[in-house]
């Protein structure tokens, strides 16, 4: 029976502002980060040789500049491993949690518009990594909403790929640590409390595999343990 499987990538480390919830900056790869995707790629070709995983050519990635140099980076070192290599196609479905018109603010310039505007009361405590909290803003999503869209479109674009019997496919999803996760719990493959615990390498896949039946649940890599007293912006 065919086998489909998703690797899902969080970008390397990039030059990222401080305190800034706002994921849709605009910033390239340090070379911390150009390393994270050289050693994603390794993993790629070793999980694929000892699995006997056919890659599926075209990597997905988010449109955020990190995302992009992953992903192209991971394709270029993997090249060898079919006929014609890799391309990457980027989607805005793959971006993280928008935070609409507070895009790139801080998170002490976002609570003070909040608190000025008479239309809206103050953000709760710890909003920043509240799954269904979302700003007030024209724009913005939850954590859960970005999720949600993430998960969909997983599900689109492996629909179909396992088509041959007594086969394994592998397809490579470069995104964000949250929305990643948040699009886990969506597939059923993470619990909601875990959500809270769990993040993402950089640069380290997860791998999910999608049963016969539709559901779909954990394959293989790790999910990084949260720190308690640290919570990561993406």
């Amino acid at each position: 029976m065919a086998r489909l499987i998703a690797a899902l990538i969080r970008h390397g480390d990039y030059a990222q502002l401080p305190d800034t919830p706002s994921a849709h900056q605009p910033f390239p790869l340090n070379a911390a980060g150009e390393k994270h995707a050289r050693e994603a790629a390794a993993l790629l070709r070793d999980v694929c040789v000892r699995n006997g995983w056919q890659p599926e050519s075209c990597i997905d990635s988010s449109r955020m500049l990190r995302a992009w140099q992953t992903a192209r980076i991971i394709a270029d070192e993997l090249a060898d491993l079919l006929p014609a290599g890799f391309t990457v196609t980027s989607f805005d479905a793959l971006a993280e949690r928008g935070v609409g018109a507070a895009a790139n603010l801080s998170v002490a310039q976002i609570e003070d518009i909040l608190h000025l505007d008479p239309r809206f009361p103050d953000p709760p405590e710890g909003w920043k990594s509240d799954s269904h909290y979302r700003l007030p803003l024209q724009g913005a999503e939850s954590l859960a909403e970005a999720g949600e869209r993430v998960a969909a479109h997983l599900q689109q674009r492996t629909a179909g790929l396992a088509a041959a019997p007594d086969s394994a496919f592998l397809k490579v999803f470069v995104g964000h640590g949250a929305a990643m996760r948040h699009a886990a719990w969506h597939l059923g493959v993470l619990e909601f409390e875990q959500l809270a615990q769990l993040s993402m390498y950089h640069g380290r896949p997860v791998f999910i595999e999608c049963r016969p039946d539709g559901s779909w649940h954990h394959a293989g890599g790790d999910w990084k343990i949260r720190s308690q007293e640290v919570m990561e912006l993406d």
